[in-house]
């Protein structure tokens, strides 16, 4: 991942719905600007365009110059080509001519402004690795609570990449409200509601599959209010809460860096299962455990390569938190000796 600063990232992400989500969004990028990428309510397609994707990926050839005796030679190859954003020349990645260009206006506002509606907005958008890799995620307007207390917003995110990281993504998942962590909405199917469109000659027969995936944002607030409620009828004693630890971060008996950052990992998560407001309310169930993992992941665990906004928010497009949290789940099935999960209907 690149490295860029908080400046940039300020300019090129845009976050909606502040004035519901509140202090929610204290860390990401602070407002430097003269123009705020913070918007009380949701973001108006008309400024994503503009502010975002006002650019088009052009592609160039792939040439090289050396020396010889006789002077210099060029060269040229005709099976590969360049993916260039022109408004800054940045070379975003080199491929081969079978790769297809997925343009952000068109695989990421095109496709979710048939959804959009009095029911459906943007709730953030933004570039990462200087326009490399792009989201639009799309929300409800109003927030959900569950009986358990868990505030969140069901979303469904679109990204795709210039650079080849990252296959044209349409996913769901839940943003909670206390803490700003995004947790998993399918972690009862043992898979995220995923679908991924690789840059190929054939990904335009797939637009079909488009817009079936974008169709099931609204499923996400039952799925996701379901599993809260089965996680929380799942009980977790302070003996399984250590076991489970002994699992998760495992201390090396022998001294050493290893073993010092293992023993900070652990005490770490013992403060947010003990002590910490956005764990404590559901301390002592599997629900607690998840949100605890969690939410180290997201606020405290070191980041190296990037600073902690870019690192999380491109774990939330590319699927990551789903691997995250299925396997925190799967830790404690082993602690538990059973199944945390079953169908949820």
């Amino acid at each position: 991942m690149s490295r860029e600063t908080l400046a940039w990232l300020n300019k090129n992400t845009l976050i909606g719905f502040t004035a519901k989500r509140g202090t929610a969004w204290h860390y990401r990028a602070s407002q430097q600007g003269d123009e705020p990428n913070h918007y009380p309510g949701p973001i108006p397609i008309a400024d994503v365009k503009r502010r975002l994707f006002h650019w088009e990926p052009v592609e160039g050839s792939i040439e090289t110059t050396y020396l010889t005796e006789d002077g210099v030679t060029r060269l040229i190859d005709p099976t590969r080509k360049a993916i260039i954003r022109p408004d800054t020349g940045h070379i975003l990645g080199v491929f081969k001519q079978g790769f297809r260009i997925h343009e952000y206006k068109r695989w990421l506002v095109g496709h979710i402004e048939t959804i959009l509606d009095d029911d459906l907005s943007i709730g953030s958008a933004g570039l990462l690795r200087d326009g490399a890799v792009a989201w639009v995620q799309i929300e409800v307007p109003e927030t959900c609570t569950t009986p358990e207390g868990v505030a969140f917003r069901p979303f469904l995110s679109a990204a795709t990449s210039l650079d080849g990281s990252l296959s044209s993504t349409y996913q769901t998942g839940a943003q909670l409200i206390r803490c700003d962590n995004t947790l998993s909405a399918a972690l009862a199917e043992r898979n995220a509601k995923q679908v991924k469109i690789k840059h190929s000659r054939n990904s335009l027969a797939r637009i079909a599959e488009v817009r079936d995936a974008l169709g099931i944002i609204h499923q996400v607030a039952d799925d996701f209010a379901a599993e809260v409620r089965h996680l929380c009828q799942v009980d977790v004693s302070p003996g399984q809460w250590t076991a489970f630890l002994d699992r998760h971060v495992p201390v090396p008996s022998e001294r050493g860096r290893r073993r010092t950052l293992a023993e900070t990992k652990r005490a770490a998560l013992s403060r947010l299962w003990n002590d910490d407001e956005r764990v404590t309310p559901w301390q002592g169930t599997a629900f607690g455990v998840v949100q605890a993992v969690n939410t180290y992941t997201h606020h405290e665990q070191s980041v190296r390569g990037a600073v902690r906004v870019e690192r999380n928010m491109h774990r939330m497009v590319t699927g990551g938190v789903d691997d995250l949290d299925l396997a925190t789940v799967q830790t404690l099935e082993k602690v538990l000796n059973r199944p945390v999960l079953g169908a949820v209907a």
